[in-house]
């Protein structure tokens, strides 16, 4: 039963209100604040600028193989990134079935190979992969919607998955190209997932999620990228990026003396005049075009349509020649 206040205590309240000791307007002391909760377990490795990073790699490699799909099922597809998450490696291994096919991929990072303990794992859905197999050998991909849960692929049908998925790694290390050289090499499928523990359970990996539509078939392709693999990535790009930002004064020398080498067209103006298209029509060998420029007077040399040099024309052995003898934009130069 509810406390039943007396006339007293209902009375000093009214009292407190109108004296203003007590606020009305104001909420329950008591609610408690809310904080985000944070696993200090499994603290998160990756920034939101490195997530956004490996979210625009696969975009591109999205645009790439959407491309390579059309031309090899000679269909139109629809291929986007739906989701780049990082999680834990047991997160990805509780979603697999027993019937699923994984794909273990081995990456070269600069022409070094990672550790064969840390693969690239790819995973497609089986009712999607069933459809590009049968778009593959010909058909429409119809009747692969409903797959059953638990679908053994046979020897035939895992050759064929083998056959695409080589094709689809090979080509992921284009979609880095922007920031670091890797190259993406197919090991070997793996029909029972269980067996696949390359992989702690606790460490770090990074998932991302990839929507492929076709017109009677949906599916979804994950790969998981192992923690330790990114973060040796991001090192060295980030490596990369301090020596470039260092790099001007260092071999301004060395691009000094590759320039040296370079070959360049030089243009003497010899005068310049103006005729009408009538006299052009009617001069012959022989005549005589005044260019207006006394004998006396220096010539300008000019590269790259700039006037560089002046000298006095003349000849060396059987050859017309230019002497120089003013040098312009001496000091433009310099400060270039």
């Amino acid at each position: 039963m509810a406390e039943v206040l007396s006339q007293s205590q209902i009375d000093a309240l009214l009292s407190a209100a109108r004296s203003g000791e007590m606020d009305l307007n104001r909420s329950d002391q008591d609610a408690e604040k809310k904080y985000r909760k944070y696993d200090f377990y499994s603290p998160r490795k990756f920034t939101k600028d490195r997530l956004k990073m490996i979210n625009s790699v696969f975009e591109n490699y999205t645009r790439i193989i959407n491309s390579r799909i059309n031309g090899l099922l000679h269909t139109t597809s629809e291929i986007s990134v739906e989701s780049v998450e990082e999680q834990r490696y047991y997160e990805f291994s509780n979603a697999l079935s027993d019937g699923d096919v994984l794909t273990l991929a081995d990456v070269d990072v600069q022409g070094v190979r990672e550790t064969e303990e840390t693969p690239v794992l790819f995973h497609l859905s089986t009712g999607l992969v069933l459809n590009m197999m049968d778009r593959l050998m010909g058909g429409e991909g119809e009747g692969t919607a409903n797959t059953p849960a638990g679908y053994s692929f046979t020897a035939l049908e895992l050759k064929l998955y083998e056959d695409i998925l080589k094709d689809m790694i090979g080509i992921l290390g284009g979609s880095w190209e922007n920031y670091i050289d890797l190259n993406f090499a197919f090991r070997r499928v793996e029909s029972n997932p269980t067996l696949v523990q390359l992989i702690g359970l606790d460490e770090t990996v990074v998932i991302i999620g990839i929507s492929i539509k076709f017109t009677n078939a949906t599916g979804r392709m994950s790969i998981c990228l192992p923690g330790m693999m990114l973060t040796n990535i991001f090192t060295k790009i980030a490596a990369m990026n301090q020596v470039g930002r260092g790099s001007g004064e260092n071999n301004s020398q060395e691009i000094m003396d590759i320039l040296r080498d370079s070959r360049l067209e030089v243009t003497a103006e010899l005068g310049r005049t103006q005729l009408t298209l009538r006299d052009i029509y009617f001069l012959n060998v022989g005549d005589v075009v005044d260019l207006g420029h006394p004998t006396q007077e220096p010539i300008h040399l000019y590269i790259g349509g700039q006037p560089w040099f002046g000298g006095k024309l003349g000849t060396q052995g059987n050859s017309m020649a230019v002497k120089i003898s003013d040098t312009y934009h001496v000091q433009t130069r310099e400060e270039k």
